[in-house]
């Protein structure tokens, strides 16, 4: 029974967030609570659903303050010097002007928001891609394997919603990735290269860069080392585990909010310029806790999981890790995020354990693809119409260049994951 009405919940969660039949936070929310009342919950679904949200609140407290500490460095102009110097570096030479383009992007990806990365990368890239004829389906390639890459930071969606699911600290899940992720990005900048090279038939010596370096008034340019400074401060002290992910971007935000803008009216417009979204993806993750709450706590999941290992083979259920990485890039084609994360990563996890693996290791295989490599060319993103919007390429022609590479990059980070020892075979 319990079996049962666990894989109803999941499989009308995926039907409705995807079939577009709901928003997330409303499936997320109705589809536990009319399947526990199903279980016979009755009101000890409410004390669930508190334990549920209790168990996600830290992560997303890190995720509303990690978005208005970016937001706010973006806002006072840190990264456009970055980007200036960038362009000027790039010069002519179109491998170096690929190289820029995706280091611009990983940098820029740092708030783990596509959309800002695609806003930002792409209109700054775009002329020198058209001047020096460059196809604008390489950047687009390009931007996508470097936000993609760098969407596994502990602050992005994918990570976070993992550990949410799997009601662990975002540190504990990415720490012993870092390694693996940072071969990942290297490979993307590789890449870049070798498609940027691919683009040298071109007379460039006539061709003139624009480096635009007109600013706004809220651009601190004073404040640039010390901004960065404060972008290094927050990101080693959450890598290095001494203070919970969540204090440490509440410190950042308040120190990167009262050193740029002192007054008082200046702090409230700029915490309303991103509440919107900062709360959007808070309000997902605590409708999530209502759904974890209610499938854990009811002892759905493990009956799923009990009854999927009758039917598992061994050799199978002792490999699940694996298989999910190599799974994971192509599944953002048929998953979005919520659906995943909190549908069926928590099955996984749980079927792996009666396997005797390590529940933990599901979700970092995880990460290496579903949402992060592969969000990018996903159809189930905004962020990817954005990006193809913004640099003109079809939507075939994009997933046709992007995929394979999106895949490969996927598989380095796997198998990087696998020598480290994040994940074991």
């Amino acid at each position: 029974m319990l079996a049962t009405l666990g894989l109803v919940s999941i499989l009308l969660l995926l039907y409705l967030v995807m079939a577009k039949k709901a928003s997330p936070v409303v499936a997320l929310i109705i589809v536990p609570v009319v399947t526990g009342l199903m279980a016979g919950l009755g009101f000890e679904a409410v004390d669930l659903i508190t334990e549920g949200i209790k168990s996600i609140a830290p992560t997303g407290v890190m995720f509303i303050f990690a978005i208005l500490f970016f937001g706010i460095l973006t806002d006072a102009g840190t990264f456009r010097p970055i980007i200036q110097r960038l362009l000027k570096l790039a010069g002519n030479d179109p491998a170096r002007v690929a190289v820029a383009s995706a280091l611009l992007a990983m940098i820029v990806h740092l708030d783990g928001s596509g959309a800002v990365t695609f806003l930002v990368t792409v209109p700054a890239f775009l002329p020198v891609y058209d001047q020096l004829k460059m196809k604008r389906s390489t950047l687009a390639c390009i931007v996508a394997l470097a936000a993609g890459t760098m969407n596994i930071v502990p602050w992005g969606g994918p990570t976070i919603r993992a550990a949410t699911a799997l009601d662990i600290s975002v540190t504990e899940l990415f720490n012993p990735m870092l390694i693996p992720v940072l071969i990942g990005l290297l490979s993307v900048l590789l890449l870049a290269y070798r498609l940027g090279s691919k683009e040298r038939y071109v007379d460039v010596s006539e061709v003139t860069i624009n480096t635009d370096e007109t600013t706004s008034d809220l651009e601190r340019p004073k404040l640039f080392w010390v901004n960065i400074l404060l972008i290094l401060l927050a990101v080693g002290t959450l890598i290095s585990g001494v203070a919970p992910p969540h204090v440490i971007f509440m410190i950042a935000f308040v120190l990167a909010l009262s050193i740029n803008y002192p007054s008082i009216k200046e702090q409230s417009e700029r915490v309303n310029a991103h509440a919107k979204a900062a709360m959007l993806m808070a309000s997902i993750l605590f409708a999530a806790g209502c759904f974890t709450g209610i499938l854990k706590g009811s002892g759905m999941i493990e009956a799923m999981a009990e009854a999927a290992v009758t039917y598992i083979p061994n050799w199978v259920g002792g490999h699940l890790p694996v298989i999910t990485g190599v799974l994971a890039m192509p599944a953002s084609l048929l998953f979005d995020p919520d659906s995943f994360y909190f549908g069926v990563l928590p099955l996984l996890s749980s079927t792996s354990a009666h396997f005797g693996g390590n529940a933990i290791e599901i979700g970092r295989a995880a990460i290496t693809g579903q949402m992060t490599t592969g969000f990018p060319v996903s159809p189930l993103t905004g962020a990817t119409f954005l990006l193809i919007g913004l640099t003109g390429v079809d939507l075939g022609e994009h997933q046709r260049k992007t995929i394979p590479y999106a895949f490969g990059i996927s598989l380095i980070i796997l198998i990087m994951s696998l020598l480290v020892g994040a994940i074991t075979f």
